[in-house]
């Protein structure tokens, strides 16, 4: 047994060394050719999330242990960990505005934000409050560690596939929201937009049903565009800070579901008046930080701030 363990941690230690080699390799050549950049980020990324994801493991078995619901912080101390670890492996990090701290006075609450890109791991990363859990689908309770974590740090799962309706889906969601006091993060658009410019998809009504149903308040964030550091589209991928801003609580007391369609409308309102002067706000910062540390800025796509009601396609899990 002994010299199993010991060849299988070998062969894991040449792979790792293998691996940071090529990352460091790639990046060094990065210097000439962005989509060495690119490559050498993604790979760094995907390595930041699987020991992110192994850490999240061990960190909610031992709060499980320790009792209490220490547990609830789980998700929010593996954000911050793979928050710091994509900064200092990529450099590109997300700066959130919340001056009325609404992260971390809000409890319980439903988080709405918007969906760009697979990036948006990292935006939870840099947001994430306390007590706070994100909703998946079913079928990711089984992954290797991504699954493993969530089902250890109290994600809560959605078996859309044996609802009838968005309501249905959300039931047990509002429940444990009530019962255990504790947030969830969701993306009303239902999918990623992959968007060049400031626009949203259209809403799906489930985060509204789910923040109607446990009585608590929707809280809006915007995340501005990234596009011109983050397009797989463009393999693109460059370090820089991208700002997000949290919108002030939207009641639901006394709400029923003949109001989550006008409660729907009244975030995806409020998230359109801000996300394109955020975008902009966002590339003025990459291009100033360019010029003050003199190297050539990122190509800024046009149209920053145009919105766009019900561009892109939408697919994935709708509720």
């Amino acid at each position: 047994m002994v010299a199993i363990l010991s060849a299988v941690a070998s062969a894991i230690a040449w792979f790792l060394v293998r691996y940071f080699g090529v990352v460091v390799m790639f990046y060094l050549l990065s210097y000439v050719s962005p989509l060495a950049g690119f490559a050498a980020r993604v790979l760094a990324s995907w390595i930041a999330l699987v020991f992110c994801a192994l850490y999240g493991v061990f960190a909610s078995i031992v709060l499980r242990l320790s009792g209490g619901d220490r547990w609830q912080v789980a998700q929010w101390a593996t954000a911050r960990a793979f928050k710091y670890t994509m900064s200092i492996l990529t450099g590109i990090t997300f700066e959130v505005e919340d001056p009325h701290n609404y992260l971390g006075t809000t409890r319980p609450a439903v988080f709405v934000g918007n969906h760009q890109t697979a990036l948006d791991v990292l935006m939870l990363g840099c947001m994430f409050p306390q007590y706070c859990s994100v909703t998946a689908k079913r079928s990711l309770r089984n992954y290797p560690f991504l699954g493993w974590f969530m089902r250890l740090s109290g994600t809560i799962f959605i078996d859309r596939a044996n609802s009838k309706d968005a309501r249905s889906a959300m039931r047990g969601a509002a429940d444990a929201i009530q019962s255990m006091r504790q947030s969830v993060y969701m993306f009303p658009e239902g999918t990623r937009s992959y968007a060049q410019d400031a626009m949203l998809l259209p809403f799906k009504k489930g985060a509204f049903h789910l923040a109607v149903q446990a009585g608590v308040p929707v809280v809006p964030v915007v995340v501005a565009n990234y596009a011109h550091l983050y397009s797989t589209s463009k393999l693109r991928f460059l370090p820089g800070k991208i700002p997000i801003k949290v919108l002030e609580p939207i009641p639901t007391t006394g709400l029923t579901s003949d109001d989550v369609t006008a409660l729907t409308e009244r975030v995806r309102e409020a998230m359109l008046q801000e996300i394109g002067p955020l975008t902009n706000k966002g590339r003025a910062q990459t291009l100033a930080a360019a010029v003050k540390g003199n190297f050539r800025p990122p190509t800024i796509p046009a149209g920053a701030s145009s919105i766009s009601a019900d561009k892109g396609t939408s697919s994935g899990v709708s509720l």
